[in-house]
């Protein structure tokens, strides 16, 4: 198994099988991602940490089994959880529930690491120098079972201590007499004896507290007497029967270091003074001997001990001066001993607590170095333990999970605990522990007794209807990515797992069942294939009843890209559309945030599309956020906002589109070059100018005139003629080929007026509408068509190549844009010979014009056939005209560019042939592959729909 990080943020628990590992047998012992640097692994336990929802849930996996979650009593509600110790296969846990700020409770576990009961309430803590967090709590060397914790009650510190692993506490008895004999006057519970208990994270220094497995019972810490613990008057107290008896023998802080397995203490006073002095104890502390190590004083910044719990020779290192440099002293204590022990040395330690021997369940016995020897015990000591079992009482159970211990000591269950809850083991066995209330404590010996009364005894499951139904995913999440695997997890709290069917709808049609919930431990997967939101629907049946849970799930897909789509300029005080375009288009639920001009409040919707109203001319700014699951994007756009303005589309020569990356940040660099050649061409203000690259390709821009407010006054007259005027002018230069900028050396762009842009241009006046003016023009310019192809069919056959030798154009006025080459030259009108127009048209049906194709299907043309003149009597025709759903300015072009040709009559018209009258023939003109019309760069090719004349009326119709 290993921890996988992710991004530097987040982590994945996985685990597989070396031999075979790969994605498809990976496996995710439970939902999500776990917090960074929360993976603990202690003795046979590890432990991880994942949040969900706002939530931390802590797991727990003991001898590298699977995963569960920590049952912590209901309401604790941790905020940080801790650690403290594994030993002898129990976890004991510091958790800071959800009201305390510098204490935690202490919380112990069975066996399993899994259910936890409450051991100590309201430990202190404080912050470590590295920010960490330290609980004043220790656990003693050499006793197991053994803490020393400090306890706030009522604003006060005490310390108190357990021998049986946090089932039972009380306080410190203080010592009878001070270190000068005198006696101390101190009665429980009112004063007692309370100790620093930091452990120094210095291995040079021996912090507070100090103890020692070789040497058991043996106990030196800093503390005070009193009502609770003080940081003032602390004193150095010693224990030799653990912790039942103290003895005062330095009346200020020093630091402690065992020899010889705890037979010889050495002390060194703990003060930023120089010493050069060392105190020495070869008898539990009851006698100290005054040692000199240096001649001249020495800062002392710690002290090290060789390594090995039998050694005689310590280090000292320090400075003589702030400047000086280090000193090292090293002192060898094997001279002051002069004979190794023997075994009439010894003498045997019964452990105790204020005279009970029966604890842990056991009576203990030590093998001890008695206080008038002075020997060197050596590495052939050992600590020997004689344990005798004692029958069980009560104090050797604690309270089970649920359960709470009350005033008169008895364990009654909580109020949040149902004891059928325990049941949960019969959805996948036939049989539980149905609990007393107590369980022994983990590690306790102890045999007979009351153990059958207190312990949990073995029941058959009772046969129940399915109860506490979940269903979950195994991330924890309610979203899903589309085409990926959704893993359901089915969890049932009561009732008869091997008689309780599973039925899983997964909302998109597909069911799925299973004969009973063992068989789904390790999930239900299922792949989505759509964006949407699912109603996910888990069942659980037995012949005695069912439950049914619900989860919605949303699928969804990533959010890549979005645009927001608004006009570059926008009319003051008249409602503009806002769009904003995702890509792609169907992630799942959206939601899309707007901040609309100056507004400090945005405005959320569902829906991609804002209509908005400007109120004051200028610049406005616009932007909208876009949340689609855990991805938020955002695009913004500058929109100018002007009472009256003039706008024109703007082509360019072809060799632009090869160097258009079409991104935001070359288009707006395009659009100030543009601009400033304008300027330089037309001399006008900038500031009357905006110009204005529209994405996609081929390339297009527009440019937008504004009026000079000091020139027009304010006045609609005034503006519309200045309007005209610049108008004019820019046309002017464009149209004379003065507007040029170089891309890059070697890319000379011209720029051009499209006459025919791809939207009619922005007027202000409500009077008309461009737009139905250009769609009436195109009715009366397809019934033209049609009759031009009809009346002269006969001159010249569609399939006979145009006789016309075109000459070159003439040079363009100063208002007519300069056709490019094109391979079809068009005549002008005093030069185009007669039949031209057909030819024309035949030409049309061979090149395909983008946007537009028109053909003429004869039929029965075997006999010539005379043509009527134009004021004899129309020929029976059927005109079938079949349209498409596109752009009606596209179409408007195409319609209008074969219509421009003057249509010349025939100098003389052919004879009527003396034949019976033939049915009518019918003439089809169709539009097929339309697609969006190249409108700025070719249509004036063609021709120009404002020579016409005609009247154009809106008659697009959709479909």
């Amino acid at each position: 198994m290993r921890r996988k990080a992710e991004f530097g943020q987040e982590a994945l628990y996985i685990t597989c099988k070396l031999q075979n590992c790969s994605e498809g047998n990976k496996g995710k012992p439970f939902p999500g991602y776990i917090d960074p640097n929360s993976l603990v692994v202690q003795d046979e336990y590890v432990f991880v940490q994942v949040t969900t929802g706002g939530r931390t849930i802590y797991y727990v996996s003991s001898q590298r089994d699977v995963f569960t979650p920590m049952k912590l009593p209901k309401y604790t509600l941790p905020k940080d959880l801790h650690v403290i110790s594994t030993d002898e296969k129990r976890v004991v846990a510091a958790v800071q529930e959800w009201n305390q700020n510098d204490t935690f409770n202490l919380y112990v576990s069975e066996s399993g690491g899994v259910y936890y009961t409450l051991a100590l309430e309201n430990v202190m803590s404080s912050m470590g120098p590295e920010g960490n967090v330290m609980i004043d709590l220790y656990e003693v060397a050499g006793i197991k079972g053994m803490f020393l914790a400090n306890k706030k009650q009522e604003s006060q510190v005490k310390t108190y201590i357990t021998y049986n692993k946090g089932r039972d506490w009380r306080l410190l008895q203080a010592p009878d007499v001070d270190l000068r004999g005198n006696s101390i006057h101190c009665m429980l519970p009112y004063c007692s004896l309370h100790l620093h208990l930091h452990v120094s994270a210095n291995p040079y220094t021996s912090g507070n507290i100090a103890s020692k497995e070789s040497a058991p019972g043996i106990i030196m810490a800093s503390g005070s007497i009193g009502a609770e613990l003080s940081n003032s008057n602390v004193s150095m107290y010693i224990t030799s029967d653990a912790g039942n008896t103290w003895r005062q023998i330095f009346d200020e802080e020093y630091s402690v270091l065992y020899l010889d397995q705890g037979g010889a203490l050495v002390a060194i006073r703990h003060t930023p003074l120089p010493i050069r002095h060392l105190w020495l104890s070869f008898d539990e502390g009851r006698l100290w001997n005054k040692y000199s190590f240096t001649s001249s004083p020495l800062f002392v910044d710690g002290v090290l001990g060789e390594p090995g719990e039998e050694t005689l020779i310590m280090t000292i290192f320090g400075h003589v001066s702030h400047r000086s440099e280090w000193q090292l002293v090293k002192i060898d204590f094997r001279s002051i001993f002069n004979r190794r022990c023997t075994d009439g040395d010894y003498q045997t330690w019964h452990l105790q607590n204020q005279g009970e021997t029966c604890l842990m369940g056991v009576k203990r016995i030590y093998r001890k170095l008695k206080s008038v020897a002075r020997c060197v015990m050596g590495k052939t000591h050992s600590v020997t333990v004689i344990s005798e079992p004692c029958d069980c009482t009560e104090s050797d159970f604690e309270c089970d999970y649920g359960y709470e211990r009350r005033s008169d000591g008895k364990c009654s269950p909580a109020f949040w605990f149902l004891p059928s809850s325990m049941w949960r083991s019969c959805t996948t066995v036939s049989s539980f522990l149905n609990s007393t209330g107590y369980r022994k404590v983990v590690s306790n010996n102890c045999t007979g007794g009351v153990v059958d009364l207190y312990t949990a005894r073995r029941q058959p499951c009772p046969r129940q209807a399915p109860r506490g139904l979940h269903l979950v995913t195994s991330d924890g999440t309610l979203t899903a990515t589309v085409n990926s695997n959704v893993t359901f997890m089915v969890f049932l709290e009561e009732g008869s797992g091997s008689r309780t069917t599973i039925m899983l709808d997964f909302g998109n049609g597909n069911t799925i069942s299973y004969s009973n919930i063992s068989t789904v431990e390790d999930g239900i997967r299922h792949v989505y294939r759509s964006v949407g939101i699912y109603r996910v629907a888990a069942t659980a049946r037995n012949e005695l009843g069912a439950e049914t849970v619900l989860l919605y799930l949303h699928v969804t897909c990533p959010l890549e890209h979005i645009h927001l789509s608004a006009p570059f300029v926008a009319v003051k005080s008249k409602e503009v559309n806002l769009t904003a375009v995702l890509w792609p288009s169907q992630v799942g639920t959206v939601t899309y945030i707007w901040w609309l001009s100056n507004n400090s409040e945005p405005v959320i919707t569902l829906d991609g599309s804002v209509a908005f109203t400007f109120s004051r001319e200028g610049i406005n700014v616009v932007t909208v956020q876009v949340s689609a699951g855990n991805i938020i994007l955002q695009d913004r756009k500058t929109i100018a906002v002007h009472e009256y303005f003039k706008s024109h589309l703007l082509a360019f020569s072809s060799n632009l589109d090869e160097h258009n990356p079409d991104v935001a940040e070359w288009r707006l660099d395009v659009s100030r070059v543009i601009r400033n050649s304008m300027v330089q061409a037309t001399g006008m203000d900038r500031e009357q100018l905006l110009v204005a690259m529209l994405p996609g390709l081929p390339t297009t821009a527009e440019f937008f005139l504004l009026p000079d407010k000091q020139v027009t006054e304010g006045k609609p007259e005034k503006t519309t003629q200045h309007l005209d005027e610049l108008s004019e002018m820019v046309l002017g230069a464009l149209n004379q080929n003065l507007v040029q900028f170089t891309l890059r050396p070697g890319v000379q762009i011209t720029v051009y007026a499209a006459h025919l842009s791809a939207a009619p241009l922005v007027d202000t006046s409500e009077n008309h509408s461009g737009s139905a003016m250009l769609m009436l023009l195109s009715v009366v310019v397809v019934g033209l068509a049609v009759f031009v192809i009809y009346k002269f069919k006969r001159a010249m056959p569609l399939n006979l190549p145009c006789p016309y030798n075109p000459t070159p154009n003439p040079p363009p006025t100063p208002l007519q844009t300069p056709p490019p080459a094109s391979p079809f030259p068009l005549p002008s009108r005093s030069s185009a010979p007669e039949g031209f127009t057909l030819c024309l048209i035949a030409i049309l049906s061979s090149r395909k014009i983008p946007g537009l194709s028109i053909y003429a299907q004869m039929q029965n043309e075997k006999e010539p056939e005379m043509i009527q003149s134009p004021v004899g009597p129309a020929v029976d025709a059927t005109v079938a005209v079949a349209t498409a759903a596109v752009a009606p300015t596209a179409v408007t072009a195409a319609l209008a560019a074969a219509a421009v040709l003057p249509v010349q009559p025939q100098p003389q018209q052919q004879k009527q042939k003396q034949k019976q009258p033939r049915p009518p023939r019918e003439l089809v003109l169709t539009t097929s592959s339309l697609e969006p019309l190249d409108t700025a760069r070719k249509a004036h090719s063609i021709g120009e729909c404002g020579e016409c004349g005609l009247k154009l009326e809106d008659t697009t119709r959709s479909g």
